[in-house]
């Protein structure tokens, strides 16, 4: 099972963001937008939309260096995938 990133839309990240028993990251870096749950959020303070909004700026650019980007991966649609059509990209 696959998991979607809440940050960017990213919807292969293999754990969940967030163990639902505990609550703490899973330290997973999403190879999209780059957001590693559990330390971006918990240890440098970044919330979801903040590191978005980052991401947005700096030019919605893959980040994994040792991933490449899926075949016909577009961060925009994923973005409106997550965001749906009435927010903000």
């Amino acid at each position: 099972m696959m998991h979607t990133c809440p940050v960017c839309g990213y919807t292969d990240l293999q754990e969940p963001p967030r163990s639902a028993k505990t609550g703490g990251g899973s330290y997973e870096i999403c190879p999209s937008c780059g957001f590693e749950f559990g330390v971006t959020d918990d240890d440098q303070s970044y919330s979801y939309e903040a590191w978005r909004e980052k991401w947005i700026t700096d030019g919605m650019k893959w980040t994994s260096a040792g991933q490449s980007a899926p075949d016909g991966w577009d961060p925009l649609d994923a973005l409106r995938e997550l965001l749906g059509d009435g927010d903000r990209l």
